[in-house]
């Protein structure tokens, strides 16, 4: 018998080597967006990562364009707000680019 035990192991290893980088922002991100606009199906998030950051670009349809950016874009900047903190959590500096 050997004294090795699973608590030998760090867990923060494990999460980093399987670890999406800007997995919890972009998943933030799409949630978000689909409670806000009426045609859920046509969201879609790219996602660009770089060192220590990541870029998430946000497509919807040009109808719901109005909703995700909001009167005087505080609906845009709410997002952005919250995916930002998301990618704290993460340990990565998130960042919204809402496309048309």
């Amino acid at each position: 018998m050997s004294d090795v035990h699973d608590d030998d192991v760090d867990d923060d290893e494990v999460d980093d080597a399987n670890r999406v980088v800007g997995g919890l922002s972009r998943s933030v991100l799409t949630y978000l967006a689909k409670q806000i606009v009426e045609d859920e199906e046509s969201v879609v998030v790219e996602t660009e990562e770089r060192r220590n950051s990541v870029i998430l670009r946000l497509h919807v349809a040009p109808s719901d364009m109005g909703r995700v950016i909001g009167r005087r874009g505080r609906v845009a900047q709410a997002i952005r707000s919250v995916v930002r903190a998301a990618g704290a959590k993460e340990g990565v500096e998130a960042t919204v680019d809402i496309v048309d």
